[in-house]
C-alpha cells in the first residue's frame, strides 16, 4: 500500500494536487459503495450544508449533494477497514512529511443527476483545523460525458479530474479553490479532511 501513499505524496509535492489510481482496493471500493447505496435506500443520505456549527446553512444553488458521516461507532466492518487505512496513511504522512495530523473526518457523498457544488475552499473561516482534503471515488465504468469532474483552480490553470473508481485526490484545504461540475450520472465518493486540531 505504501506505493499508493508514495504516489499521492510525490504528485502533491510536484503539482500541489496528489493523485493515485488505487488508494482504495477494488474490494473496499465496492464495499463502501454498497454501504452508500444502502444508506440511500434507508433515506439516511441527507442534504449537505455549507459552513459549520451555528453558521451551517443549506443552499442548493451552491451545493446539492447528499452526505452521511462515517464513524467507528457504527461498528461497520467496511468503514473500520477504511479507518484502518487512513490511520496508516496519517502515520505515513506524519513520519515522512512531519504534517502533525491529529485526526480526520470523512463522509459518504452522493451527487445525483443534475447536482453540483460551486467553487469554494474547504477550510472554514472560523476554524483552521482542516489541513488536507481527501476525496476517494466509488464510480465504476464512469465515462466521458458523465460529468461530475472535480475542477481545481490553480493560480495559472484549471485542473479537471474525472471521478474514476478507486482514484484518490489530495490537496491542502486552505489553498486551492475547487468545485464539482454538474453530474450527469449518480456520482459517489468518500470525502473528508485530515486535521491538525
Amino acid at each position: 500500500m505504501n506505493t499508493a501513499f508514495d504516489d499521492l505524496v510525490s504528485t502533491y509535492l510536484e503539482t500541489n494536487v496528489g493523485l493515485t489510481d488505487n488508494f482504495l482496493s477494488e474490494t473496499l471500493t465496492s464495499q463502501l459503495k454498497g454501504n452508500l447505496l444502502r444508506l440511500l435506500s434507508q433515506k439516511q443520505m441527507l442534504p449537505a450544508g455549507i459552513g459549520n456549527n451555528t453558521d451551517l446553512v443549506h443552499n442548493q444553488l451552491i451545493r446539492s449533494d447528499k452526505i452521511h458521516w462515517l464513524d467507528r461507532k457504527h461498528h461497520d466492518e467496511h468503514e473500520d477497514c477504511f479507518f484502518n487505512l487512513m490511520d496508516r496513511f496519517v502515520a505515513y504522512l506524519n513520519q515522512t512529511c512531519y504534517t502533525g495530523i491529529t485526526g480526520y473526518e470523512f463522509h459518504y457523498a452522493l451527487y445525483e443527476k443534475g447536482t453540483f457544488y460551486k467553487k469554494h475552499l474547504d477550510q472554514f473561516v472560523n476554524n483552521k483545523g482542516r489541513a488536507f482534503t481527501m476525496i476517494m471515488y466509488l464510480n465504476k465504468d464512469w465515462k466521458p460525458g458523465d460529468g461530475g469532474e472535480l475542477c481545481i483552480y490553480h493560480s495559472d490553470h484549471n485542473q479537471c479530474i474525472s471521478p474514476l473508481n478507486g482514484k484518490c485526490v489530495f490537496f491542502k484545504s486552505s489553498e486551492l479553490e475547487h468545485e464539482v461540475l454538474l453530474s450527469n450520472q449518480p456520482r459517489l465518493s468518500i470525502t473528508g479532511w485530515l486535521k491538525t486540531s
